[in-house]
């Protein structure tokens, strides 16, 4: 669990040569070192250093004895310890001998709040979670990435691109060419924000999205906090078969539609398509099942989160909302990163909107949006004018029945509404916009036609990107 000798060695090493502290600094802590004494010195080193003092024996011994911290014999010790050359591998054993000791008092962390303290079992998964995270970290080297590495890694991704021709995608596939066209794809690590005012289809449009990754033979992790996962099964399978959401709700099929549904059930079955419906998630809850999910799934390209204002904060903090949500959007893309996948969140947006002429989103519309805003990669907002323009309607209309006097709408519902998906932000491309249509008995969100109707029908019956000329 410890080794005196090796951080004698280190201690020493540092009193010799002053220029080797910042090397030893930047991957050592006072914790990482077993010996109290030791830990002592080393904060003592720190603050010398700050104060552009020499790290000389004379000065050590005069800072830890002003501060009762002083060991005659600890500090003989250190100084007749063997000269080394190797410092890197004594740095590297204290590392590995702290993180055991840490690994030691986690798990008996771990007996005391489950027996003694008979915490709840959700609780000590959590701070479990936190914690060995934490330490998983702290672990971990932090050196600067070399030139030739980088080199490396930038040459392999040219190559990857090469590979794809000349095809605009070279990220994930967003199952929208118009989309992709803008975007070139969600790439891994991208956090992307999916935000829009209630009954604009924010749930569809991510449902969209999933079914077409599960047709290409990707799997897909679905974090629903408001909608069971029936539902879902149910928006997709309308989307996928073309049969009225309505009518699969109450089983108003016909027989041709009872095979069409069955046929594309058994197709669903066969995808990886995982679904939390639980209603309940922190940041550790979703970075743990995601974590495991995805090791025992390599093939999963997405995750979804339905939405992001209905996660919780890690309780008992007293943090305020915005602290909590700025944790939360600032884990979901170190998750990203980590497991180099996109992790596509849906955003609520502010009421104060509904107030202005032009109701189209912008960014200063997101709900506790700076940190969201700061952390996500690409923002989009999706926006329906005919939502507007019923809602409109209807109240032109109570308000004619509320008065008495006789109202003709002159409103017409379409069966087919246009979309815009507004690019709010875009980390590494332009913004702009994206034009969809949706299929609102379906639940379903199509590319809108740029050239002619044939060549949208072939996309739409592909199942990888391979743009028609």
């Amino acid at each position: 669990m410890y080794n005196l000798n090796i951080e004698r060695a280190v201690l020493s090493a540092i009193i010799f040569d002053a220029e080797i502290y910042e090397e030893v600094a930047s991957k050592l802590e006072p914790k990482d070192f077993y010996l109290p004494f030791h830990a002592h010195l080393f904060v003592v080193m720190e603050e010398l250093q700050k104060e552009d003092k020499p790290l000389a024996e004379e000065f050590l011994v005069s800072k830890l004895k002003a501060l009762g911290k002083f060991d005659e014999t600890a500090m003989v010790d250190i100084l007749s310890a063997n000269p080394i050359t190797n410092i890197e591998a004594y740095i590297a054993e204290i590392k590995a001998k702290s993180a055991k000791r840490s690994l030691v008092a986690l798990a008996t962390e771990i007996r005391k709040v489950t027996i003694e303290d008979d915490l709840p079992s959700d609780e000590v998964m959590d701070m479990v979670e936190q914690k060995l995270y934490q330490i998983t970290q702290e672990s971990l080297g932090d050196e600067f990435r070399t030139s030739k590495e980088i080199a490396d890694s930038m040459t392999k991704e040219i190559l990857r691109l090469k590979e794809l021709g000349n095809s605009r995608l070279i990220g994930t596939d967003t199952g929208f060419y118009n989309l992709n066209e803008k975007t070139s794809g969600f790439g891994k690590g991208d956090l992307i924000i999916i935000a829009a005012r209630p009954a604009m289809g924010k749930t569809a449009l991510v449902l969209n999205m999933a079914l077409k990754a599960l047709e290409r033979g990707e799997g897909v992790a679905f974090f629903s906090l408001e909608m069971p996962a029936e539902q879902l099964m149910l928006r997709m399978l309308s989307a996928k078969t073309g049969i009225p959401l309505q009518s699969l709700r109450i089983g108003n099929l016909v027989d041709e539609e009872w095979t069409r549904m069955a046929e594309a059930t058994q197709e669903i079955e066969k995808t990886k398509f995982f679904v939390d419906d639980s209603g309940y998630a922190t940041i550790h809850h979703v970075r743990s099942k995601l974590r495991k999910t995805k090791a025992q799934h390599p093939e999963i390209s997405l995750a979804i989160i339905d939405y992001l204002q209905l996660m919780s904060g890690e309780g008992g903090r007293g943090e305020g909302r915005q602290q909590e949500i700025s944790e939360i959007s600032r884990g979901l893309k170190q998750l990203a990163r980590e497991l180099e996948m996109p992790i596509v969140a849906l955003s609520q947006l502010n009421r104060s909107l509904e107030s202005r002429e032009n109701k189209r989103p912008m960014l200063s519309d997101l709900r506790e949006s700076g940190a969201i805003e700061q952390d996500a990669d690409i923002i989009l907002f999706v926006y329906r004018d005919d939502v507007y323009r019923e809602a409109k309607e209807k109240e032109k209309e109570m308000k004619a029945k509320a008065e008495g006097k006789p109202y003709t709408s002159n409103y017409v519902r379409k069966v087919e509404e246009e979309t815009e998906l507004i690019i709010g932000k875009q980390r590494n491309g332009p913004t702009g916009t994206v034009d969809l249509i949706f299929h609102k008995e379906f639940t379903r969100f199509v590319d809108k036609p740029k050239f002619d109707i044939v060549r949208e029908a072939q996309y739409q019956g592909e199942t990888s990107f391979n743009p028609p000329v």
